[in-house]
């Protein structure tokens, strides 16, 4: 369980393909306190630390998990946002994020707004997923690449967020321009309530 604060954007030093799977290196600022069966946010997807050395670890990503998201486009250099999964003893500070990545979404527009940006995701829109709440709504949560994030300007298939500085300088945001591929994973709150409103 995440809750979409991210706490690095760190780097993507090796990438070892392996029949449908991948192995990630990653190079971050903790990798010291990291443990072998821990489970880390990527890009919004959680993934097992399987092995480790001083200054790197990695990861392994499955073909469902590559189809879902985004990680099969990652390069070396490339910026991955990570975060550790929830201490159940601190706030929630984002929203309840699962790290299951429902499914990509495209950047069409980068609005500098004046200090902050305004990106906005286009995503292929399934009905029947809708139906099960797989869609954003007008000030709900969603999580982009790992990250919470409140919607604005939510359409059937598009939507808005806001990006503050920090965020912009602290996460891979910085990297994402017109075109760029991210992950989504919708409300699961939202998620529920939908699936129980068909059952009434």
């Amino acid at each position: 369980m995440f809750s979409g604060i991210v706490e690095e954007a760190a780097k993507v030093v090796a990438i070892e393909h392996d029949k449908g799977n991948i192995h990630l290196t990653m190079e971050c600022s903790f990798v010291d306190e990291l443990k072998i069966d821990q489970s880390v946010s990527h890009n919004g997807v959680c993934l097992t630390v399987v092995s480790k050395t001083d200054r790197t670890y990695t990861v392994t990503a499955i073909r469902e998990t590559l189809e879902r998201s985004n990680l099969g486009l990652l390069q070396p250099g490339s910026l991955v946002n990570l975060e550790r999964s929830m201490l159940m003893n601190g706030r929630l500070d984002g929203h309840i994020v699962q790290g299951h990545v429902d499914q990509t979404a495209t950047c069409t527009n980068v609005e500098e707004a004046d200090g902050s940006w305004y990106y906005t995701f286009e995503y292929t829109l399934d009905k029947e997923l809708a139906r099960q709440g797989y869609l954003t709504v007008e000030k709900g949560s969603v999580c982009v690449n790992g990250v919470s994030l409140t919607v604005c300007n939510s359409q059937l298939n598009s939507f808005q967020v806001a990006i503050i500085p920090y965020t912009h300088e602290h996460t891979n945001f910085c990297q994402i321009e017109k075109g760029t591929v991210v992950n989504l994973e919708f409300d699961i709150v939202g998620k529920y309530i939908s699936k129980l409103m068909q059952y009434r």
